[in-house]
């Protein structure tokens, strides 16, 4: 029992070290804008979080947001829909296949190579939930060209893109050893199995690292 829970507080260690990495990602000001919640929004820009009400998106559960380095907004998105930062729906921004009930619905990564294209990573909700939905559609991605429709974005032709179908609702990424390329993180529902994807500036390997580490997983 006692080597349990040291094996389950070194899990728990390394997952916050994934979380952690993933949100240094942005070391300039990426990550300054937030928008969750039901119309809710912060901005870091300035030594004191700034409450945002101009926000439209509506979710209980996983959103995103990307700004330029300046702190400019870009989009958001609650894996669904993406709006730009006119707080209007991107052109081709409807339709993804994230989901309104999924704790990580998006992810947004810059794609390497790139400062005007975004990987948008959507998140449905896993099997078990068949009852309610009778198709499920994984782990997705569709790439936003932000040179597009006068600067304000746009989804070009890679949209929803499968990766894997039978994921939990958990994801994340993380930086590659060079410091330009990215690992996006899946974990696998039912299993104790994560799949690592190679990002880099030629697009996305949908061939995965496979790994197996602790408890099999049958939550969220």
């Amino acid at each position: 029992m006692k080597l349990f829970k040291h094996f389950v507080r070194i899990l728990k260690l390394i997952i916050l070290f994934l979380f952690i990495n993933a949100t240094i990602l942005y070391a300039q000001k990426e990550s300054a804008n937030w928008y969750f919640g039901e119309l809710a929004g912060l901005s870091f820009n300035t030594n004191n979080p700034v409450p945002l009400l101009n926000g439209k998106l509506i979710t209980s559960e996983g959103c995103a947001t990307i700004s330029d380095p300046n702190g400019n907004l870009l989009f958001y998105t609650d894996g669904v829909t993406i709006w730009d930062r006119r707080h209007e729906v991107m052109l081709n921004g409807q339709g993804l296949l994230g989901h309104s009930s999924s704790t990580e619905s998006a992810l947004i990564i810059p794609k390497p190579g790139s400062k005007s294209r975004f990987y948008v990573f959507t998140i449905d909700q896993p099997s078990f939930y068949l009852k309610d939905n009778p198709v499920i559609n994984g782990v997705n991605y569709s790439e936003v060209d932000m040179t597009l429709d006068g600067g304000l974005g746009d989804i070009n032709a890679n949209k929803n893109i499968p990766v894997v179908s039978n994921a939990c609702e958990k994801i994340t990424v993380i930086t590659h050893p060079n410091d330009t390329d990215f690992w996006v993180i899946i974990r696998l529902e039912n299993s104790n199995t994560y799949h690592s994807y190679l990002l880099t500036s030629t697009g996305l390997n949908l061939t995965p690292v496979a790994t197996n580490i602790g408890p099999t997983y049958n939550g969220e």
